[in-house]
Formats: structure tokens, C-alpha cells, sequence
């Protein structure tokens, strides 16, 4: 099986409060007094500096106040629980544009957990075709090759590139990202999708939903987090099943044991009850009512059109100033592939891999110390530059005082 020339995703490190160095407090210092800088300070700051690819920024006009409490310290299996789990799947499934006999359910452990859900639940029946084109979908293709320990087909891409998607053959089971988070870039369309396929798609759309217009009847199972695209707190996935992945939950039969977060179905039928608030295990009441915020505040603004529209947008301020700037590039080259919402920019001199990382580390502090972007640092496992989140939730305002301000960070860090 060919290797994937990815780094497998290794999850998250805790963030810890770093403290600058002597070199880092000296440049802020002088840049401060304006005596080394070819350029001025910008003389105005983002409004919200929430540019993170996850976690992102929460909707504008989020407010602790906006949260409605009554569910809180409840049992989520009260009649009032149940209520806001059901109100939350109906509501996002209506977001979504799902089709009607989709089903639409959440489960424990964020986007990751949605995945594995399904590939656990679902692979082995049939010939599989991984996809990978970015860090965590290296991460899929390891836990099927080496967890799961099935034969499959594997396609990769480095960073910046998609894999082949031509030629796949319909009775496999496809295993991809619509958007790859750690890389920029997307799937252009759902066309090489078969129509008459026998085997089922398994997409993790998880920064692609509520930004991007997907297929939904070419997917079999979608998965995604609510800390995206509309920016709601992390610890929650939501699985999306087709009708064709129903009836393979309910016909296949494997011998693998599955631990109790993974099961769907209980002695041959879908356990209907995740699907309608019934969740496997205890939510945080306190998200579920964050994220009927976000609902709140994206229908208030147009619906999924609307949404698409803000992150192109986004994109689009953010893909301006790339191109008036010599110092920074598109890590996706060819836009038709390029994300509209993890936007990923590389350094256009990438001579010195070593001196571009201790650049990024640079003018990620130095921004943050401004207050003018938090968290735009590139993937770790990706080639030195910067990313910058343009979901529906960043204003493009944000996004257009944002540049100046990385112009004069890059010309500070020298």
C-alpha cells in the first residue's frame, strides 16, 4: 500500500502562556517608538482579532447574555433536555439544506469522534478508497490501514494539492475531506462522485459545512463540529446518514468490537433515539445552548446562502491583499481548490525552511501582543507561513484592517 507522505494528526497541544523573549520584547519595544520600522504602525485594530481555524470566532454580537439558562443544571433526559437536543439537530439540519430523509444526530467527541464513528461502523464490507490531502485525513487513512486493518486504496497530496480524484471505483467505500482544514484546500465539486456508486462516501466536512455548498445527496455520511464554521464550542460532532448508510448500518455484520459510543444499532436496527435528542452520552447543555445562539444568529443573517456569501467574501478581501503583497503566497495555488475558509499562505522565499518557522513564531507573538490576530500561525505539520480563518463568522472588515497589520509584523520581524 503506498505510504502517505503526510504527518498523521497527533491532536492538539494545551496551550500554555509563553513568555517572550529577550529579542521579542526589545523589537516590540523599538517598533513601538517607530524608529526601525520602513512602515508606520496601522493606526487601526480588527474589531474582533478572532482569525483561529479552530476554535473560531464566535458570531458577531455573541454575547454570554444571549444564552438561554433554563436547560442548564438540568438532566439533558428532562423533557426540557430533550426538547433543545431535538430543537438543535431540527435546526441545523434545516441550516444544512439536508435532504428530508437524511438523518442528522450528535455524538461525543467533536468532529474526530464523528469520523471514527463511522469508520468503525461502517468499513469492511466493501473495497475502500482513502483520500488525503492534509494532515487528519493522514489520520483516517492510519486508523483504516493500521487500526481497522483493512486493504484499501490509498491516493495523497501534499500540502497545497488535492489528490486524483478520477477514476474510483463506484462499488468502493471513499473515505475524504471536503476541506482540508491543515491545508487549504477543498474539493472543487461533488462530480466525480459516481451516481450509480454501490459503495458509500464518508466525508468530514467539518470546516466546510455552513461555508461551502455540498453535495448532500453525493455524501452517505457527513460529519462536522460545532466549533467551526459558526463558532460554537468544541466537544460535540454531528453525524449525518443517508438512507443507503442506514441500511448498511442495519445489514453489515462484523466481528470487530465496538466500544459503547460507537454503536448505532442495537440488535439489528438503528438506535432511532440518537437521531432525536437521545444522545449516547451526557452533552454539555451549556454548548447545545451556545450553539442555538449561533442558529439564532445565522438564520437571523439569510440562512446557508448567506454564510457561503460572508466566507467568500472573507476570502475574497483576504485573497486581494495576498495579491498586492511580495512576501506571502497561497499555499493552494490553483484557486478552484483553494479553501474560503482555512485559508493556508506560505512565504514566498522558502529558502530557509528553519528561519521561515522561527518567522512565523515571530510575527504570530508579536501579533498577538498588538491585539491585531490571535492564532493564525500555520499547521505545525505544514510548510511555514500563516492561516487565516474567513468563515461566516469573521467580518470581512476584520479581514481588510487585518492586512496592513501582517505587512507591518513582516517587516518587523526582520
Amino acid at each position: 500500500m503506498p505510504q502517505s507522505p503526510l504527518e498523521t494528526s497527533a491532536g492538539h497541544a494545551v496551550p500554555t502562556r509563553r513568555v517572550l523573549s529577550a529579542r521579542r520584547v526589545e523589537l516590540t519595544d523599538t517598533t513601538a517608538a517607530g524608529a526601525t520600522l520602513r512602515r508606520p504602525k496601522p493606526a487601526t485594530l480588527p474589531a474582533r482579532p478572532h482569525f483561529s481555524s479552530g476554535p473560531c470566532a464566535k458570531p458577531p454580537g455573541w454575547s454570554p447574555s444571549r444564552i438561554d439558562t433554563r436547560s442548564l443544571g438540568r438532566s439533558h433526559r428532562s423533557a426540557l433536555g430533550k426538547a433543545r437536543l431535538q430543537e438543535t439537530i431540527e435546526r441545523t439540519k434545516a441550516l444544512l439544506q439536508l435532504p428530508a430523509d437524511y438523518r442528522l444526530g450528535i455524538v461525543p467527541a467533536s468532529d474526530t469522534g464523528a469520523v471514527e464513528m463511522a469508520l468503525w461502523a461502517l468499513l469492511g464490507p466493501k473495497p475502500v478508497t482513502m483520500l488525503a490531502w492534509e494532515s487528519f485525513g493522514a489520520g483516517w487513512v492510519t486508523d483504516v490501514s493500521k487500526q481497522l486493518k483493512l486493504k484499501a486504496e490509498v491516493r495523497t497530496a501534499d500540502y497545497g494539492q488535492i489528490a486524483e480524484l478520477g477514476g474510483i471505483d463506484p462499488a468502493s467505500d471513499v473515505v475524504f475531506t471536503w476541506n482540508g482544514t491543515t491545508s487549504g484546500v477543498r474539493v472543487p465539486n461533488a462530480d466525480w462522485i459516481a451516481e450509480d456508486r454501490t459503495g458509500l462516501t464518508i466525508c468530514d466536512a467539518t470546516s466546510a459545512a455552513f461555508a461551502q455548498r455540498i453535495d448532500w445527496p453525493k455524501i452517505d455520511v457527513g460529519t462536522f463540529s460545532w466549533q467551526k464554521a459558526l463558532g460554537g464550542e468544541g466537544g460535540h460532532g454531528m453525524l449525518v446518514l443517508s438512507p443507503r448508510a442506514v441500511e448498511r448500518l442495519k445489514q453489515a455484520q462484523t466481528n470487530r468490537p465496538l466500544p459503547k459510543i460507537f454503536r448505532l444499532t442495537k440488535g439489528g436496527a438503528l438506535i432511532e433515539g440518537v437521531f432525536k435528542g437521545e444522545t449516547i452520552n451526557t452533552p454539555s447543555m451549556l454548548a447545545v445552548e451556545d450553539w442555538l445562539v449561533a442558529l439564532d444568529w445565522a438564520e437571523r443573517v439569510g440562512g446557508l446562502d448567506a454564510l457561503i456569501a460572508r466566507a467568500d467574501a472573507n476570502a475574497g478581501a483576504l485573497d486581494r491583499w495576498v495579491a498586492a503583497s511580495d512576501w506571502i503566497q497561497h499555499l493552494t495555488g490553483d484557486p478552484a481548490i483553494r479553501s474560503n475558509t482555512s485559508v493556508c499562505l506560505q512565504f514566498a522565499d522558502r529558502a530557509d525552511e528553519e528561519a521561515n518557522k522561527a518567522r512565523q513564531k515571530a510575527i504570530v507573538k508579536l501579533l498577538e501582543v498588538e491585539d491585531a490576530a490571535y492564532d493564525i500561525g500555520a499547521y505545525r505539520d505544514a510548510p511555514p507561513g500563516i492561516r487565516i480563518w474567513c468563515g461566516a463568522t469573521v467580518d470581512t472588515g476584520d479581514i481588510e484592517k487585518l492586512g496592513p497589520w501582517l505587512d507591518w509584523a513582516w517587516e518587523a520581524t526582520a
